[in-house]
């Protein structure tokens, strides 16, 4: 399968040394504005360098194109690159607007190619464990969850990042991810309420989130962090509490409510994840799902789902009220 990739920075790369593991998987074609980073990948993966993604999509032969852009050019080029017949990998958000997640979403349908966005988390061997632990029943009914991811500014260095109308701030760029997690594990979001603070180099955002089945979660994120990078997560049961949190040795950890043979207040039972990199998993999952013609972990309409979430608790920190979501509407159908 012939792949090209348009945005040669860090994802780029990425996905360039994603697929260079994949068996039957060729990078053909690499494309960016920047000669020095699209010339630096075109050596490592020995593609053709293009600064014109029209010349690229109409010369290289490519299937598939990677798209890992600034935010704000997710939309366009997925949109140029399925009407081209190309299948799509985009790196999330799908979109910065419900109106164009569902354009973006129409244009592939309507051109039969596949679309598949980068909610690279479900990708994680410890929030996997965690999602399929809580669904086995592990700590009984699901009650309140906590969920943190915070570091630095990426704006420091990448200026677009403090544009709301080219990231989407903290929380389209970086509390969706938990966001997606969340309502993987959880099921749909009825209502949520948010609140942010900008000063400087500071973005912050937390959240309240309240689920249909009732379940409550409280979400934070923050650019600005002095300290490493950090992500933590816990849900806690009607019979138990699991979290993971990777500040901590042990990715995974999960405490059973005593029972009456128990010996001590919790049963701990740790596990690790695996070696391989989430976005190698992520980006080979939807290579075969490409071949065998099936459905991803992770849908579009996932990605509409956290993109309209996360466009909700942004509405919420800007009127000061919660805001309810209608789980019966499917994108597009405003």
């Amino acid at each position: 399968m012939k792949v090209a990739i348009v945005g040669c920075g860090g994802l780029g790369n990425v996905h360039a040394s994603s697929y260079a593991k994949i068996p039957g998987v060729t990078v053909v074609g690499v494309c960016d504005l920047d000669e020095k980073l699209v010339q630096r990948l075109a050596e490592r993966t020995g593609a053709k360098a293009y600064t014109s993604f029209d010349d690229m999509l109409e010369q290289s032969g490519c299937e598939v194109v990677s798209v890992t852009l600034p935010s704000y050019l997710h939309k366009p080029f997925a949109i140029k690159a399925a009407s081209a017949g190309k299948h799509v990998i985009s790196e999330k958000p799908i979109a910065l607007s419900l109106e164009d997640a569902a354009e973006v979403i129409r244009v592939c349908q309507e051109n039969g190619v596949r679309l598949f966005v980068g909610h690279v988390v479900r990708f994680f061997p410890e929030y996997v464990q965690m999602k399929n632990r809580v669904a086995q029943g592990a700590i009984g009914r699901a009650g309140v969850a906590h969920a943190k991811r915070i570091g630095g500014h990426p704006g420091i260095r990448r200026p677009w990042f403090k544009d709301d109308e080219k990231s989407g701030g903290v929380v389209i760029d970086l509390m969706v991810h938990d966001l997606d997690f969340l309502r993987w594990t959880l099921g749909e979001v009825r209502s949520v309420y948010g609140l942010r603070k900008l000063e400087g180099d500071v973005d912050y955002a937390s959240a309240t989130l309240i689920f249909e089945n009732g379940a409550v979660a409280n979400v934070e994120a923050y650019w600005g962090y002095p300290g490493a990078f950090t992500t933590a997560a816990e849900i806690a049961g009607s019979s138990g509490i699991i979290r993971s949190d990777s500040s901590k040795s042990v990715s995974l950890q999960v405490r059973k409510a005593a029972g009456a043979e128990s010996g001590g207040p919790f049963v701990e039972v740790p596990q690790s994840p695996g070696f391989n990199s989430p976005f190698e998993l992520e980006i080979r999952h939807f290579i075969d799902c490409i071949r065998e013609n099936r459905e991803p972990i992770v849908t579009a309409h996932d990605a509409y789902k956290a993109l309209e979430i996360g466009l909700a608790i942004m509405e919420s920190a800007r009127t000061g009220q919660a805001v309810y979501l209608d789980n019966s509407v499917r994108e597009g159908s405003r």
